[in-house]
């Protein structure tokens, strides 16, 4: 079994279920959630990347699925806001606690609003990354969506 980091501590806490999936991450991948999805060949539409942005002034955390682009005026408009741009990496890592390429939703150093691409919803499981490199979380979405208090909005 995998060693537990801050995202598999929050769900056990919160009771919630999961599986664990561990995989050969691939640092030189050009699209980090594809190469995961093909790891562990599941669909690129039920494994969500894990991106963090700034809304406004806002940090917030952004889950779409691995074949997938988010929209920063869709992302924007579904904060409320302006304009959203992407995080620098190491702002990411600042923020979240965890390193680029293992960003989880769950357990992140500070609390950030979470939104999620709508479609995801569709799936009876989806999978994000579970707070290290070559770590994926399976989770039930709307088990996901109260983890971390997510808002469901159209992003891609």
């Amino acid at each position: 079994m995998a060693k537990a980091t801050p995202a598999t501590a929050a769900l056990e806490k919160a009771r919630i279920a999961f599986t664990l999936h561990e995989y050969d991450y691939d640092p030189n991948a050009q699209r980090i959630g594809m190469q995961a999805a093909e790891a562990l060949g599941i669909s690129p539409e039920r494994l969500l990347k894990t991106l963090m942005a700034k809304a406004g002034n806002a940090t917030v955390c952004v889950l779409v699925p691995s074949d997938k682009e988010v929209s920063l005026k869709r992302l924007a408009a579904a904060a409320g806001v302006k304009d959203a741009a992407m995080l620098p990496p190491a702002e990411a890592e600042r923020f979240t606690g965890y390193h680029v390429g293992g960003i989880s939703p769950l357990g992140q150093r500070k609390r950030a609003a979470s939104f999620i691409e709508r479609a995801a919803l569709a799936h009876q499981t989806i999978l994000v990354n579970g707070g290290r490199r070559g770590l994926q979380i399976e989770i039930a979405p709307d088990d996901l969506v109260r983890a971390i208090d997510a808002k469901a909005a159209d992003l891609c």
